[in-house]
C-alpha cells in the first residue's frame, strides 16, 4: 500500500485509509533552508551593531587632544588607553568566540551593549589615568563579542557569499562612525569631551541591547550551498585546537599584525599627525564641502574605509582571498608613503589618508573568509577569535609609534616602516599563502576529510 504524503509543504507524512484500516505515517517536518529575508535581516540586525561600535575605535582620535590639554598627561600616556581597549576587545575574542558558537549571539552581543555604555559613562568622569584605563578595559569586554558575534553570523548565514557578508557587516565597524564624527567632534567643541562621552555611549549601548535581542544563528539545514567554484572551501570543520597547529594560520596571522599595525597606527594618530603638520584646522574645499581638514579626512576616510570592506570582499568572492589581498596592500602602503610625503598640504593631507583608510579596511574581510574558507563554518567566530588576536599584538605599535616620533622628531620613520610592512605582506599574499592554501584544501578534497587533526 503506498502512503499518501500530506498537501502541507512543510510535512512529510500523514494519515491512510485502506478498506477501513487507518495506517499513520509518521509524522516530520522537512527543514527549509533560509529565506533572503532572514540571512539578509540577519546581516542587516549585525551591522546595525557593529555602527553603534564604531566611535570605540574611531571616534578615539578626536578624545586624545583634548583630554591631553587638559589634564597634561602627554598623548603617549593617553594612547596607552587605547591600547588596552584593543587588547582587550581583541584577546578575549577566542573565549568569546567559542560562546557565541556554542549558545549563540543574543546574550553575548546584549551584554556588550550594556558594558559599552558604563566604560563611555565613566570615561565622562574620569580625572586619572587609572579610570581612563580601567574604562578602556570595559569597553574592551564589551566591544569584543559584539565584534565577534555579528562577524561571525555573516560568516555562517552567507558561505556563498562570504567575503562580501564579512565586508558588509565590518563596513559597519569602519563607515559607521562617519555618520557620527562631526556630530561628536561638534559636541566635544561646544559641551567638551565629558558630554560626548556620557550621552554618546549610553545611545550607543542601548541601541546595541535592543538590536541584541533580535539577533540568532542559523540552523544547519538553514544554510545554502556552498560559494562560487573561483573560492576553493575546505570539506571539514576544524576546532580551535587544530587550528593553532596549521602553518597557514601562523603565517596569515604575522600577516594580520603587520597590515594591522600600520592601520591601527594611521586611525589613532591621524589627529596628532595633523596637528604636527599644522593643518588640521585648515578648511578644505572639495566635492562641494567645505570642512576643516582634520574633520574631512576623517569623514572621508571613514566612508571610504567601510566601502572598501564590502568592496573588496565582493571582489574576493570572484577573483580570490589572496590575489585581492595583493591589489589592497599594494594600494595600502603607496597610501601611507604618499602620506608621509603630502602630509603638509591640507587637500594632499585628505586624498591620502582617504587611500590609507580604504586599502586598510579591507583585512576585516579578507582575513574572516580566508580563515573560514580553509577551517570550516561550524567553530568560525572562535577560529576568526584566534586570528583576530593578531589586532591587540598590533595594538602594541600604537604608542611605540609616538616613542619613535619623539625621539626622531618627525613622523618620517613612523611612516615608513609602515609602508614597508604593506609590501612586504604583498609578496606573502600571493607567492607564499595562496600556493599554502591550495595545496592543503587540495590534499583534503583528495584524501574526502580534513588534513591533520580532524574537527570534532
Amino acid at each position: 500500500m503506498q502512503e499518501t504524503p500530506s498537501t502541507g509543504g512543510d510535512y512529510i507524512g500523514g494519515a491512510t485509509h485502506d478498506r477501513g484500516v487507518e495506517i499513520t505515517t509518521t509524522s516530520a517536518r522537512v527543514p527549509a533552508v533560509a529565506s533572503a529575508w532572514t540571512r539578509w535581516g540577519q546581516l542587516a540586525l549585525g551591522i546595525v551593531c557593529m555602527v553603534m561600535i564604531a566611535n570605540l575605535q574611531y571616534g578615539w582620535t578626536l578624545f586624545i587632544n583634548p583630554i591631553d590639554e587638559k589634564y597634561q598627561w602627554g598623548r603617549a600616556a593617553i594612547q596607552v588607553a587605547f591600547t588596552i581597549f584593543i587588547l582587550t576587545e581583541t584577546w578575549l575574542q577566542p573565549v568569546g568566540g567559542y560562546l557565541i558558537d556554542r549558545f549563540g549571539p543574543r546574550v553575548m552581543v546584549c551584554s556588550g551593549g550594556a558594558l559599552v555604555a558604563t566604560a563611555w559613562a565613566i570615561n565622562s568622569v574620569a580625572n586619572s589615568l587609572t579610570l581612563f584605563y580601567l574604562a578602556a578595559v570595559i569597553t574592551g569586554l564589551g566591544a569584543s563579542p559584539i565584534f565577534g558575534a555579528t562577524v561571525g553570523n555573516a560568516l555562517k548565514w552567507f558561505p556563498d557569499r562570504r567575503g562580501l557578508a564579512a565586508g558588509l557587516t565590518s563596513a559597519g565597524f569602519g563607515a559607521g562612525s562617519a555618520l557620527t564624527v562631526v556630530p561628536l567632534a561638534n559636541m566635544i567643541q561646544s559641551r567638551g569631551y565629558e558630554a560626548a562621552y556620557l550621552w554618546f555611549g549610553l545611545g550607543q549601548g542601548i541601541v546595541v541591547m535592543v538590536v541584541a535581542l533580535l539577533l540568532r544563528a542559523p540552523k544547519p539545514a538553514e544554510i545554502v550551498a556552498a560559494g562560487p567554484a573561483l573560492v576553493q572551501q575546505g570539506t571539514r570543520d576544524y576546532p580551535p585546537a587544530a587550528v593553532l597547529k596549521s602553518p597557514p594560520f601562523w603565517l596569515m596571522y604575522a600577516m594580520f599584525v603587520m597590515v594591522g599595525s600600520s592601520g591601527l597606527m594611521a586611525t589613532a594618530q591621524l589627529a596628532p599627525v595633523a596637528k604636527d603638520f599644522a593643518v588640521d584646522n585648515v578648511e578644505v574645499s572639495m566635492l562641494g564641502l567645505t570642512m576643516p581638514a582634520l574633520s574631512f579626512a576623517l569623514s572621508v576616510g571613514l566612508v571610504l574605509n567601510g566601502l572598501s570592506r564590502p568592496l573588496f570582499g565582493w571582489m574576493s568572492d570572484r577573483i580570490g582571498r589572496e590575489n585581492t589581498m595583493f591589489i589592497a596592500f599594494l594600494l595600502e602602503g603607496i597610501g601611507i608613503y604618499a602620506l608621509l610625503l603630502c602630509a603638509g598640504s591640507p587637500i594632499s593631507f585628505v586624498l591620502s589618508a582617504g587611500l590609507v583608510y580604504l586599502a586598510w579596511g579591507q583585512i576585516f574581510a579578507l582575513f574572516p573568509a580566508t580563515c573560514t574558507d580553509l577551517y570550516g563554518r561550524k567553530f568560525a567566530t572562535a577560529n576568526y577569535g584566534l586570528l583576530y588576536t593578531a589586532k591587540g599584538l598590533s595594538a602594541f605599535v600604537v604608542p611605540l609609534a609616538n616613542v619613535l616620533k619623539n625621539f626622531t622628531g618627525s613622523w618620517h620613520g613612523v611612516f615608513a616602516v609602515a609602508a614597508i610592512m604593506n609590501f612586504i605582506v604583498v609578496a606573502l599574499a600571493l607567492f607564499v599563502v595562496k600556493p599554502m592554501r591550495l595545496s592543503i584544501i587540495a590534499s583534503e578534497n583528495k584524501a574526502g576529510g580534513a588534513v591533520g587533526q580532524p574537527a570534532e
